[in-house]
């Protein structure tokens, strides 16, 4: 299995998250810069024109690019704390034969930089109930512990492979 990790602004994925991953197959986490450009959703399917992902993972800025990239490549997306309201409509060019795409969603309900609010409205304005689980945990912030992650993830491997 394929998956592509996709870290948030000024962040990288760290090591230990990266371990809890290659557990379900072989991680993609490029490095990338958001300070100028925060959508980069086609730039970075370029970079890997011979690399087929399975499921898509991102975090904060990442996972806004992850949630495009999902919905242009039709593959399920693990995203936590998105800034869906940044949310621009993308068209980027795949070889993918685009399907159902299930998104799974952590919200933070202490994030003190991604307003949980604004996402749960961008969710209720634009995603089906039937393509969508989300979790919010209320005692979490931004960053999201590693306990958590490896949590959510389990649970997301769970929920799409059986």
């Amino acid at each position: 299995m394929n998956i592509l990790y996709l870290h948030g602004l000024q962040s990288k994925l760290s090591s230990n998250k990266r371990k809890i991953l290659e557990d379900y197959g072989s991680v993609f986490a490029p490095d990338i810069q958001y300070e100028n450009k925060h959508i980069q959703a086609a730039e970075i399917l370029k970079d890997f024109t011979d690399t087929e992902f399975n499921v898509v993972i991102g975090s904060s800025m990442g996972a806004l690019n992850a949630y495009i990239i999902s919905e242009n490549i039709g593959r399920p997306a693990l995203l936590f704390n998105p800034p869906l309201q940044k949310y621009e409509a993308v068209k980027c060019e795949s070889f993918y034969t685009k399907g159902l795409a299930s998104k799974n969603i952590f919200i933070g309900g202490r994030d003190e930089v991604v307003d949980p609010s604004e996402t749960l409205k961008f969710l209720a304005d634009h995603i089906q109930q039937s393509d969508l689980h989300i979790d919010i945990d209320s005692n979490c912030g931004h960053r999201i512990p590693v306990d958590i992650f490896s949590n959510q993830v389990s649970s997301f491997f769970s929920s799409i492979c059986n």
